[in-house]
């Protein structure tokens, strides 16, 4: 009989974003083997259907379901390779950034 295998998970509530930033939600959800600390699953996300109403309002995100690392971008799938975690995180954070001064500042429709 095989051992089960150990594994955290990191779900940190939703963090909301003040209406003056723009908005929405971001949400993340890590689940790592233990003892290795190895990512397993991964998903980020952007949420914000003032920015984008299609795919359940998310904006921005990254995750490695249905088998492959991918980047989701206002309804756009496109294959993104990952390298480590923490990389993965600092891009998500600046680009979800990026985006709402655009929203905030009228650049994006």
């Amino acid at each position: 009989m095989k051992k089960p295998r150990k594994q955290e998970i990191y779900a940190p509530a939703d963090v909301k974003i003040p209406s003056r930033l723009g908005g929405g939600v971001l949400k993340e959800r890590v689940i790592r083997d233990l003892p290795s600390k190895k990512v397993v699953s991964y998903a980020l996300a952007y949420i914000n259907p003032r920015i984008f109403g299609g795919d359940n309002g998310r904006v921005l995100g990254y995750d490695n379901s249905h088998d492959y690392s991918h980047r989701h971008y206002m309804g756009i799938v496109t294959p993104d390779p990952f390298t480590s975690y923490e990389s993965l995180y600092e891009r998500f954070e600046q680009e979800w950034q990026e985006i709402a001064i655009k929203f905030v500042n009228g650049e994006l429709i």
